[in-house]
Order: C-alpha cells, then sequence, then structure tokens
C-alpha cells in the first residue's frame, strides 16, 4: 500500500495530564493503513479510543509500534494459507516523542522510544496514542526486533514483548509527565505494567519491601477486561521463563502474589491480583470467567462497535437525513424505527453492489445483487465452526434450487501457526469447488481484514455465526452488520444472547447435542423461516433490516460501553447519567 494514502506526521503537542485513563492494548486497530492489529481485540481497542474521542473521554493509549505488522494472507486454489509480513515506517507517518527510556529484560537493559497518533473525534477531541519501539542502536540486536512482530516468536519473544508493553509502557508515560488515574488493561498481555507501578509506589526501594498497603495502593489503580473464555488462550510461562526474562526480585513479588498458577506464571492472574475491577466482554463471558476464576469479582460489559466506522456509506447518508446527531448520541439510533424502510433497503442495496463488485475485483466472481448472500468472516480457528454450513451439502445445493439461488461470501485468516486453523480454510475452499454452480456460488475472498470486514457486514444479507459454546467470549462481527441493518443467523453464545430477538433482530440456532443436529437447525431456519422471508416477504424482510438497526445498532456499540466503563470501571464513585454530563476529570474541557 503506497505511503502516499497514510496519515501524515503529526505536529507536537504538549503531553502529560494527572486526569486521565491510560488504556493498555497489545494491538489497536486506528487506521485501515496502519497493520497494527491482527482481529478483534485490536479492532475492538480502536473501536474505544474512536468513541473515548467523539466522547471527549480524557484518555491516552499505550500498544507497540509493530514493524512487521501482523501479515497478508495469501491464498492457492487449493486453499493453502501462505504469509508474508507487512513492514511500515512509524517514523514517515507518527511524531516521535522525546523521552528514551529503560528497562531491564534478560539483565540488559532496554531503550524504549514512542510514537504518538493522533486520534481526533466527531467534536475534535484528541486521544494520543503510543506505539513503543525498541529498534534502538543502543539495544541487543536480540532487543531490537521485539516491537516488529504482533504475536510471533516462541514464549521467550511472547514474554520479553509483554514486559516492554507493561513495564516500558508505564515507564513511558511517566516521562511525558502522565500521572493516570485509572490503568485499563485489555487483555493481560500488559499485567506487568503493575510491577513499573509498584516501583513507582515504594520509590524505587526494592521490590520485596512493597507491603500489602502498596499492592493496594496499585490495586486501586487497575482494572482489567479479560477476552479469553478458554484456559489455553491465558498467556503462560514457566518458572525458569520468568527467573531468566523478567529476574529473580520481580519472579519473587510475582511468586509472592500468586501469579503463578499450576507451576506457571500466568499473565490473567497477575492483572487479577492487581485489579479492583474486572469485566469479561459479554453477560454470558461473565459467567464463563467466574467460573474459571471463582476466587475473584468479574462483572460485565459487553463489547460494542464504533458506529461511525462500521457504518456504511450509503447508510450513513440515511441516518444523517433522519437522525443528523446519531455520531454524538449514538441512543438516536433507536429512532431508526421511524426511518421508512424503503431507504434503508436501498441504502443496503448500494451497500451490496460494492460488495459484489469487490468479489468480481478480487476473484473473478461475478455474484447476482437480487441473490440471497450470506456472510461467514472471522479469524479460522476451529471453535468458529467455518464448516458447519457444509454439514450437509446436498441439502445446501437443493435450497439453492428451490429457492433460485445462494451465494455465501467466506473470509478469515488463521495464525500462522494454527494448522487445524488453515486445515479447516482448505475444506472451506474445496467444498467451494465441488458445490458451486449457477444457482449456488460460493467465494472464500483472500486477506480478511478492515476494508473487506466493512464491505461484508454492510453488503451480505445476513450475517452468519457458528462458534462452539462457549468458546465465542463476545464477537462484535454481527454488531458491525446491525448497523447497516442486516440480521444475524447465529449460535447463542457471545453478544447474541442479548442482542437476539426471534424474527426481529435474527435467528438462533439451537443449542443441541451434536454438531449435525446444529447444522440441521441452522438448515431449518434457512429452509422455513429465512429463504421464504427473503424472496417471498420482501415487505417483512426489510421491516427487519430496520429494527436490526434500532434495537440492536442503538445498543451494540462503544459509546453506550464507554459509558458503562466509566461508571462502574473507571470512575464508579461518580453517577454519570449520560456521556455528556460527564464531571472533571474524566471529560475534557
Amino acid at each position: 500500500m503506497s505511503l502516499a494514502t497514510w496519515p501524515q506526521p503529526i505536529s507536537p503537542q504538549p503531553a502529560g495530564s494527572h486526569n486521565i485513563v491510560a488504556y493498555f492494548s497489545m494491538e489497536i486497530a486506528v487506521t485501515p493503513e496502519m497493520p497494527t492489529y491482527s482481529g478483534g481485540l485490536g479492532v475492538l481497542a480502536g473501536d474505544t479510543l474512536r468513541a473515548a474521542a467523539d466522547m471527549g473521554l480524557r484518555l491516552a493509549a499505550v500498544t507497540l509500534a509493530h514493524r512487521k505488522g501482523y501479515f497478508q494472507q495469501h491464498l492457492t486454489d487449493a486453499g493453502v494459507q501462505s504469509e508474508t509480513t507487512q513492514p511500515w515506517s512509524p517514523e514517515k507517518v507518527l511524531f516521535g516523542e522525546d523521552p528514551i527510556i529503560s528497562i531491564t529484560i534478560e539483565d540488559r537493559p532496554v531503550a524504549i522510544r514512542t510514537w504518538r497518533y493522533d486520534m481526533e473525534g466527531v467534536t475534535g477531541h484528541i486521544i494520543p496514542i503510543y506505539f513503543l519501539d525498541t529498534n534502538l542502536e543502543q539495544n541487543d540486536p536480540r532487543d531490537r526486533v521485539l516491537t516488529d512482530s504482533l504475536y510471533g516468536g516462541n514464549g521467550d519473544y511472547r514474554l520479553r514483548q509483554e514486559a516492554v508493553l507493561g513495564m516500558g509502557g508505564a515507564r513511558i508515560l511517566e516521562a511525558l509527565d502522565y500521572q493516570p488515574l485509572v490503568y485499563h488493561m485489555n487483555e493481560g498481555h500488559a499485567a506487568l505494567l503493575t510491577i513499573a507501578l509498584l516501583k513507582q509506589q515504594i520509590f524505587g526501594e526494592p521490590l520485596e519491601s512493597a507491603g500489602p498497603a502498596d499492592i493496594e495502593a496499585i490495586r486501586q489503580k487497575c482494572v482489567f477486561t479479560t477476552h479469553t473464555p478458554v484456559p489455553a488462550g491465558h498467556d503462560r510461562f514457566s518458572a525458569e521463563q520468568s527467573q531468566r526474562i523478567l529476574g529473580a526480585e520481580r519472579t519473587a513479588l510475582l511468586e509472592r502474589i500468586g501469579a503463578f498458577h499450576e507451576g506457571l506464571l500466568n499473565m490473567t492472574y497477575v492483572a487479577l491480583r492487581f485489579s479492583r475491577f474486572v469485566n469479561g466482554v459479554a453477560m454470558q463471558h461473565g459467567k464463563v470467567s467466574r467460573e474459571m476464576f471463582p476466587e475473584y469479582s468479574i462483572e460485565a460489559i459487553t463489547n460494542g462497535v464504533h458506529a461511525g466506522t462500521w457504518t456504511a456509506p450509503a447508510v450513513q447518508e440515511v441516518f444523517d437525513r433522519h437522525l443528523p446527531h446519531w455520531r454524538q448520541d449514538n441512543l438516536a439510533l433507536r429512532y431508526a424505527i421511524d426511518i421508512p424502510e424503503s431507504e434503508i433497503a436501498e441504502a443496503h442495496a448500494e451497500s451490496k453492489k460494492a460488495l459484489l463488485t469487490a468479489v468480481k475485483e478480487r476473484t473473478g466472481v461475478e455474484l447476482r445483487p437480487d441473490i440471497f448472500t450470506i456472510g461467514f468472516a472471522r479469524r479460522a480457528a476451529t471453535y468458529k465452526r467455518s464448516t458447519l454450513l457444509f454439514d450437509d451439502p446436498e441439502r445446501l445445493v437443493k435450497m439453492a434450487r428451490d429457492f433460485g439461488g445462494l451465494q455465501i461470501a467466506y473470509a478469515g485468516k488463521a495464525h500462522p501457526a494454527d494448522e487445524p486453523g488453515k486445515a479447516m480454510i482448505r475444506k472451506v475452499i474445496e467444498l467451494s469447488h465441488e458445490l458451486s454452480s449457477d444457482l449456488l456460488k460460493i467465494v472464500y475472498l483472500e486477506n480478511y481484514e478492515w476494508n473487506l470486514g466493512a464491505l461484508l457486514t454492510g453488503g451480505v444479507d445476513v450475517w452468519l455465526n457458528t462458534p462452539k459454546r462457549p468458546y465465542e467470549a463476545s464477537g462484535t462481527s454481527g454488531m458491525k452488520a446491525a448497523l447497516n441493518g442486516v440480521p444475524s443467523l447465529s449460535i447463542l453464545d457471545g453478544w447474541w444472547i442479548e442482542g437476539w430477538i426471534e424474527g426481529v433482530t435474527g435467528w438462533a440456532i439451537e443449542d443441541m447435542e451434536t454438531e449435525s443436529e446444529e447444522a440441521n437447525s441452522l438448515y431449518e431456519h434457512l429452509e422455513q423461516v429465512v429463504l421464504p422471508l427473503y424472496y417471498q416477504q420482501p415487505d417483512q424482510w426489510r421491516r427487519i433490516m430496520r429494527s436490526t438497526i434500532a434495537l440492536n445498532g442503538s445498543y451494540f456499540n462503544t459509546q453506550r460501553m464507554l459509558e458503562q466503563y466509566v461508571q462502574n470501571s473507571y470512575f464508579p464513585e461518580i453517577a454519570v447519567p449520560r456521556a455528556i454530563s460527564v464531571p472533571e476529570p474524566v471529560l475534557a474541557r
């Protein structure tokens, strides 16, 4: 991608504030052109900061530069995935801050500098985002690459990287004269920031001198959001790695506070031990998390998406005509229930046309705008079950024949080390070759990323989600679809438990004992309800599109989510009826 399309370097502005929330995330999706995210976690972080900028909240964010990006996906005709890096140069597009700090990793000093991006909201308020970078001449060659690869390398690389994010990020903020009131750890990757804060709390004395009051003082500053509903998804490192990389002093403290679990340093336990407020990312995920960590109080704040980012251009024009303040007040989307259904349908037709144009450009396959189109796009992990739709291929073929056509658009990357995920991609593409015909067309779109995701969630007719319960912590792609009037057909997991109103915002695939039974429920919904509605009752279909926006789009957004964080997590002592009335120090003046 040409650098000419990237954001230009930003002129320096004074840093430093004593009344902010510091938001730490391993990945943040800032713009489509900056490859600093892999998927849902990073997009959520970016959407959170976009909403904070719109609302005028006093936040500063910390992440890593990821100079090599995540990866670009390449697929052969047989569905074999390969990867190439996405190198970019922060110094060409971001503003470099002056401080260079140093932390000790594996008995070596590691120098860290930072680059700043200013995210501007609809009211002109700016959220600074700091990208940490270890690519400095004074660093050991092993350390210069620590901020290169997102989720790359082995366990040693990951632990060193998390030390840079957590401890280095806390030190950078201190050097920039920030004194945050709250530190928000978005997943456990940043949990080591608590060690740096504790060191500040005891004025640089040895960590063994930290007492219960010191630890409690740090706990009162920290909040933690966990996103992972399975034990294997939580970062764990051996005691040997902790001793060697973090050092004996830090390891002794982590052992003392109970951060080792089953003999391993568990970053989730570090965050749990040091946080006064912990939340999962949906109601169901809160329940799952409490079962995983029963000794902790874990709340739930359901994720959202940034409405202004994920609403397709044609739909935005409709909202601008009827709900002129919807960007500042997402709750106004509730009043979409009064928008003429024909305008929503016409806007969706424009979005579908944009998607079909992109499909033809990318694959050469020509899809028809009058044919029902299913969208399935997400990380290619086995629990997402992208092949469930093909449990009975002949039944799918018969549906296409009986209703005069069916189109399915797939997309999704597998992590480079996830061989089962790669195998699932190959299986979907193999089936697409076997089953595609004039009436049934199946495409798998290469290199799922921001722009393609927006085209899919805006342009398909229904959003399909088939995770194995209870492994979907939240999911946000269906929320993006809802903003565009696209209903979901989904397993009742993650956010959909809260967003589902049968026949009003979409349909629920029944939770059954076997995958085949769940596939049968999926087929029955398509055969008996969804396809007949679309092809035979267009007025009712348009009504569902409108209610999907009004009921789901107005709620499952990051503005509502952030209001809950402000009231329940960041500043629970302040009563906040609506974001516009947030007092200092929460709201920027």
